[in-house]
């Protein structure tokens, strides 16, 4: 693979990529709730599988309308390869399960620890040195999980460790994910590496949920039904094609700040649409996480 990143060039921040980073962080924080609804009418790989590939199909059929080729080189494979796991299977697959476990509001928040995490990365694969404020941003996104964790008793905590350990190896590997997408850029046009993507990462979720899970198509009421287009076409469609499109026009810390706003959004969307608890522990979780990430990415 060929280092694409300058350490020498000052990083450029286009007003596209931000437009395209604000449609990602509403569709993303929306999705939430979203999941966490659905969650009760589908099983998780199921669920999270199939829409992706439905999304991927889609996207694909958009990319051929619009003329974009969806030939990939040889040479492409591996970055795409790479992509498609971290930020797609093992974000669904996580995410989707640690829902079983934590309320939406929660797993969010936990869930935008990414950019410390992305920060932390950077300094071996970008050069990118910890500065004190990335420190002290990394203590903070710890206060915030404390928060999360201390809520409720410590009973309740243990009983959300397996979703918080989830949630976190999530976050880490979608880090992950970002970081090498701009160390390695993917070189195809945004909607054929928005389906390739999507559609790799998704297909083994969707087959294996098919396989070990059952799925009951009556228990969907009809507001699950609207929800399940929207979680393909707003989460899938719109919001990881704003998210390929802002990572090529962003610097990769800007563009892990930029989804700050997904918790925000997740915390209060699920507070009026769930009935999730808001309270003295979420808003404090919420207060450290958004400090943290804009410390660490500073």
């Amino acid at each position: 693979m060929h280092d694409s990143t300058r350490r020498d060039a000052r990083p450029r921040i286009a007003p596209a990529g931000l437009m395209f980073l604000a449609i990602t962080s509403i569709g993303w924080g929306f999705n939430w709730p979203v999941t966490k609804f659905l969650l009760a009418e589908l099983p998780p790989l199921t669920l999270r599988g199939v829409t992706g590939v439905l999304g991927a199909v889609l996207l694909a059929l958009l990319a051929v309308m619009r003329r974009q080729s969806l030939r990939v080189e040889g040479a492409i494979w591996p970055r795409l390869l790479t992509a498609a796991v971290l930020n797609v299977t093992g974000w669904m697959v996580l995410m989707g399960l640690a829902l079983l476990w934590l309320p939406a509001s929660e797993a969010a928040l936990i869930a935008y620890t990414m950019p410390v995490w992305a920060s932390i990365i950077a300094w071996p694969v970008l050069g990118e040195r910890p500065t004190v404020l990335r420190t002290l941003g990394l203590v903070l996104a710890f206060a915030g999980l404390a928060s999360i964790m201390g809520g409720n008793g410590f009973a309740a905590s243990a009983s959300k460790l397996p979703g918080i350990i989830m949630v976190l190896a999530g976050a880490f590997g979608f880090a992950l994910g970002t970081v090498l997408s701009k160390k390695y850029p993917i070189h195809l046009p945004p909607l054929s590496a928005a389906a390739w993507q999507i559609g790799i990462g998704c297909l083994p979720i969707s087959i294996v949920g098919l396989l070990i899970e059952t799925t009951h198509l009556s228990n969907v009421t009809p507001l699950g039904w609207w929800l399940l287009v929207y979680s393909v076409v707003g989460q899938f469609c719109i919001a990881y094609v704003s998210w390929f499109a802002a990572l090529a026009r962003l610097p990769a810390s800007v563009a892990a700040i930029g989804t700050m706003a997904v918790p925000v959004i997740g915390v209060v969307a699920s507070a009026i649409a769930l009935g999730e608890p808001l309270g003295a522990g979420q808003i404090a979780a919420l207060v450290f996480t958004l400090a943290a990430v804009v410390l660490a990415t500073r």
